[in-house]
């Protein structure tokens, strides 16, 4: 299964890069296919972060939303999409 994983970034040292890339390797390890957008380069405007990321979401079958994510504005609009979509929700503190 393709999982998109969502949560807290800006405002966050390295961009909560490491609780992302623990999320991937947990879901890597559980066979899926991990879309991960703290592997994004730095460098692009909030805007297009959101524009790549939405895309990546749209191909995914789930969202897994790390803890702390009702913080995040761009992690409550990718659920709101993931949601309308259909897609099925994980919850970091549901492992």
């Amino acid at each position: 299964m393709k999982v998109y994983i969502a949560g807290p970034m800006s405002g966050l040292p390295n961009f909560n890069r490491a609780a992302f890339n623990h999320a991937h390797f947990h879901l890597w390890s559980k066979g899926h296919v991990v879309l991960n957008p703290a592997l994004l380069p730095d460098g692009l405007t909030q805007p297009q972060y959101m524009d790549i990321c939405l895309a990546m979401l749209r191909c995914a079958h789930a969202i897994y939303l790390l803890d702390g994510w009702e913080k995040s504005a761009g992690a409550r609009a990718e659920k709101a999409l993931a949601e309308k979509l259909s897609l099925e929700i994980m919850y970091q503190s549901e492992k």
